[in-house]
């Protein structure tokens, strides 16, 4: 299951990204504009209010099963979440979870 949520993080990473840069590609290379384009009306707007709270949703648990667990790997997780998205920081941070503990 590590294999298939590492598989997932990578499709998460590049399918996305394939259209982020199409889209600045074709309007110019400026986040501000790809980000203004994420409001352009009600729809878009709710989406991605949806993937902003999954994304704190998603922190506070990386965070505190971190913390909770000793995990400090699967801190990785977040900014992946944030530069990338939820698409790829969330099974990132499933997959980290499932690796073998270290005996220290």
């Amino acid at each position: 299951m590590r294999y298939v949520f590492f598989a997932l993080a990578i499709w998460g990473a590049i399918h996305p990204m394939y259209y982020f840069m199409s889209y600045m590609a074709a309007n110019g290379w400026s986040l501000t504009a790809l980000i203004d384009a994420w409001y352009v009306n009600d729809s878009t707007t709710g989406l991605t209010w949806d993937l902003i709270i999954a994304a704190i949703t998603l922190t506070v648990f990386i965070l505190w099963e971190s913390i909770r667990q000793r995990n400090w790997i699967g801190l990785v997780a977040i900014p992946a979440t944030y530069c990338i998205g939820v698409s790829c920081g969330l099974p990132l941070y499933l997959a980290l979870r499932m690796r073998k503990p270290s005996h220290d």
